[in-house]
């Protein structure tokens, strides 16, 4: 393996099925997932979990927090601060109960995989902590979907502060996964005070990476990644600061990418547009399967904890 891309061995016969119509797509669920920063003395440092090794599916490999849009996600009564959900409306390009959805499971999924929380008691506000056994049995019924997040800020008099989102990439898994996700990426600021951890039965371990230096070692081989986690990871690159890395968030391209695969041949040749660093050619029988290297010394600073959740890592998500 070159680099730490990670392809599933079952690929290359799904996408000839694709190909000559024997495979119907599976119509793709929304789902989001928050790459999160803090500053470090040496430039911003990215949130990522570790897929567990046993998981059939990318074991192994990094990510972001994330999963599945919740059916009430979508609930007219969420308290809500920062820009009007018109507004997201037009930015992520869907309507308003949809945009409200989106925005809201990246906030609910942020707090239930990685302990952190992007609301408030006012709109200028945002909570400092959220630690302790009361905060925990909120995450938990979260997780287990026994309240939705409409209720749990209601409960708690918060209101969900969209104005620390920024919108960056949108990416849709293939059409020949049998699991298909339409998954908005976005990029948010640890609040001050707050403190990672990891909260997913998904994943073994959570590290805190510079960008760049996580970016070196899937070069080498060394870290396992799936294509929308590298391509955003290499576009965080090369901020100062993680608020300068918010700000250039209104001006990241959310066109939709979805891989391609067509047959040259015996071989399947897989791209996704924009992104010719993925383009693998499979030969007729051939596939290109998991694996990645270890993460002992990963980067400095790096922060881990335990576990407790399930759900869909937003690197699953997208694919």
């Amino acid at each position: 393996m070159a680099n730490g891309q990670w392809y599933p061995p079952e690929w290359p016969d799904r996408i000839r099925a694709l190909a000559d119509g024997t495979l119907v797509p599976a119509p793709p669920r929304r789902a989001s997932t928050v790459m999160l920063l803090r500053d470090t003395a040496r430039g911003p440092a990215v949130h990522l979990l570790r897929r567990r090794a046993s998981m059939a599916f990318a074991g192994g490999a990094y990510a972001y927090p994330g999963g599945g849009v919740d059916p009430r996600d979508d609930d007219p009564g969420l308290r809500w601060a920062g820009p009007p959900r018109a507004w997201w409306a037009e930015r992520l390009g869907t309507d308003e109960a949809t945009a409200q959805a989106i925005v809201c499971a990246a906030v609910r999924e942020t707090y239930e995989e990685a302990g952190v929380l992007l609301a408030g008691p006012a709109p200028d506000a945002v909570v400092s902590d959220t630690t302790g056994a009361d905060w925990e049995a909120d995450r938990a019924a979260l997780a287990a979907r026994g309240t939705s997040f409409a209720e749990f800020l209601d409960r708690r008099g918060l209101v969900l502060r969209s104005d620390l989102l920024g919108a960056w990439a949108r990416w849709i898994t293939p059409e020949f996964e049998p699991r298909r996700y339409d998954t908005w990426f976005f990029v948010a600021v640890l609040p001050s005070g707050q403190r990672t951890r990891n909260a997913s039965t998904e994943a073994d371990r959570t590290v805190w990476a510079r960008p760049a230096e996580a970016a070196a070692r899937y070069d080498r081989g060394e870290l396992t990644m799936m294509p929308p986690t590298i391509a955003t990871l290499r576009g965080l690159a090369g901020f100062a600061t993680a608020a300068d890395t918010l700000a250039a968030s209104a001006d990241q391209d959310l066109t939709p990418v979805l891989a391609r695969a067509r047959l040259e041949g015996d071989q399947v040749v897989l791209s996704w547009p924009g992104h010719e660093e993925f383009t693998k050619q499979v030969p007729a029988g051939g596939a290109y399967g998991g694996g990645g290297g270890t993460d002992q010394g990963l980067i400095s600073g790096v922060s881990s904890g335990g576990a407790a959740r399930g759900g869909t890592s937003g690197g699953e998500a997208a694919r």
